[in-house]
């Protein structure tokens, strides 16, 4: 399973990544509540964890101290990806999105029932950032110091993320 990978700029306000956000397409089959349950199991198994259910915020945000992973298992959304200057992406039950740090993500519009399962490689914390001014450069900072995590959160070792971006 091939991710399509997304390359944003920092755009002054949002940093994003040199890394590129992932998203895999109809990754998974279950829907529900046996879907969330799925994800939270499958992304616990390859080291993903502090997981929540939820949606994504209706304002551009990013994480300055930690990648995200979002598995849609209810319903659709567009959601902008990389800030005012990135991409208006559809995800729907099925999708997994691979968001790395400093990635900005907002929800434009969405489904009644849209509910994802987010969570963090190594369980690690998370902020949340917005752009707003004096964010940075601690922000910049931080993304920067991150590792790759080892284990992609749908394939584990397999297909690595650090397979995936590498040389990137």
């Amino acid at each position: 399973m091939e991710p399509k990978k997304f390359f944003f700029k920092d755009d002054g306000t949002i940093p994003n990544n040199k890394l590129p956000l992932l998203v895999y397409k109809n990754a998974f089959d279950k829907r529900a509540n046996e879907g969330a349950a799925w994800l939270e199991d499958t992304f616990a198994l390859n080291n993903w964890k502090n997981s929540w259910r939820n949606g994504v915020f209706d304002y551009h945000h990013y994480h300055s101290i930690s990648h995200e992973v979002l598995g849609v298992y209810s319903g659709s959304a567009l959601l902008h990806l990389g800030g005012e200057k990135g991409e208006k992406i559809r995800v729907e039950a099925g999708d997994v999105i691979v968001i790395p740090a400093g990635v900005g993500h907002k929800k434009l519009e969405s489904d009644s029932d849209f509910g994802i399962v987010g969570a963090y490689p190594n369980g690690s914390d998370y902020d949340i950032n917005t752009g707003r001014e004096g964010e940075r450069p601690k922000a910049d900072k931080n993304i920067a110091a991150l590792p790759i995590p080892k284990n992609d959160p749908l394939q584990g070792e397999k297909q690595g993320l650090t397979k995936i971006w590498a040389g990137v």
